[in-house]
């Protein structure tokens, strides 16, 4: 393992990421979400391909055991994307942020709904911190007033829609990680949400500006690379070492939604996502405890057993 380097590849990930949310943002009144879900998916797939060829997997590295579950991860995770897409032109960059931290949490929820996954005391109390941390987010937008006749009461439901589905994407993927590999896992995602996105044309797209579609170009092209990179900091190091650099993206959500936006956080966006981002660290303190433990358990079973 190399911690530093993973480090590195992590917060390079996170930064790499913002900047393509805000692209997105920044040319969501010029397309549609749907479309900016093609043009993210479709121009990240030949950055991966050139990623495989370099790691020489190209010929068998996406190879698909489990195509049925591809998919279902595919269509899940497009959701997801669609949904965030839509709410970023409807709310402010460092409030997205914000909530899309809700999705570790609903990712203890559905391990244990769904992966069978033993949910003790501590990451309840954390789930539900972090839960009371995102409805104080969500709250001014929840109320009856100038918010709903703007659109930002639907954008935090879409952000909040989108962290959900994020969850369930996260489900499906450690399911296919026990046959699948991380190149296949990250491909087929690609391709999938190339092809789901194409159904949305039926309601509409346009025919992007030359400079709108740079932007597009752009935002695919470093999504591919945020995927490689963030990939590449889990073989590195330890997860619960490099998760909490996670948390980078809200410092750079505040920094660039104030620069270029002309956004500036309000106090429930700030005290909220300070109860999430608490509630994230405790879960990933209590995952990386587990593994310990689960490490000692194995050191002391005897061979063969």
């Amino acid at each position: 393992m190399q911690p530093f380097r993973g480090i590195i590849f992590k917060v390079l990930s996170v930064c790499l990421f913002v900047a393509m949310a805000s692209i997105i943002k920044a040319t969501s009144s010029d397309v549609p979400p749907g479309q900016a879900v093609f043009f993210r998916s479709f121009f990240a797939i030949p950055v991966i391909l050139g990623w495989l060829a370099l790691q020489g997997q190209l010929r068998h590295g996406w190879e698909a055991k489990n195509p049925i579950n591809h998919f279902w991860r595919g269509l899940v995770g497009t959701t997801a994307m669609g949904l965030g897409f839509a709410g970023l032109g409807l709310l402010p960059l460092p409030e997205v942020t914000a909530i899309g931290y809700a999705a570790p949490l609903f990712v203890v929820i559905f391990a244990a709904m769904f992966l069978g996954e033993k949910v003790r005391l501590v990451r309840l109390g954390a789930v539900a911190l972090g839960m009371v941390g995102v409805l104080i987010v969500l709250s001014p937008r929840l109320s009856v007033g100038a918010a709903f006749s703007t659109g930002e009461t639907l954008g935090a439901v879409l952000v909040l829609g989108s962290a959900f589905f994020a969850a369930l994407a996260q489900v499906y993927i450690r399911k296919l990680t026990a046959t699948e590999g991380t190149a296949a896992i990250v491909f087929w995602f690609s391709v999938t949400a190339t092809v789901l996105s194409l159904i949305t044309a039926y309601w509409g797209w346009v025919w992007p500006t030359p400079q709108t579609f740079a932007l597009l170009v752009c935002a695919g092209l470093i999504g591919g690379v945020g995927q490689i990179c963030l990939t590449t900091s889990y073989r590195l190091a330890e997860a619960s070492l490099i998760a909490p650099f996670d948390y980078v993206s809200m410092l750079l959500a505040v920094i660039i939604g104030f620069v270029i936006f002309d956004e500036v956080p309000t106090q429930a966006v700030l005290m909220g996502s300070s109860l999430i981002i608490g509630a994230g660290a405790l879960i990933i303190w209590r995952e990386s405890q587990l593994g310990l433990e689960r490490a000692q358990q194995r050191k002391a079973l005897p061979p063969g057993g």
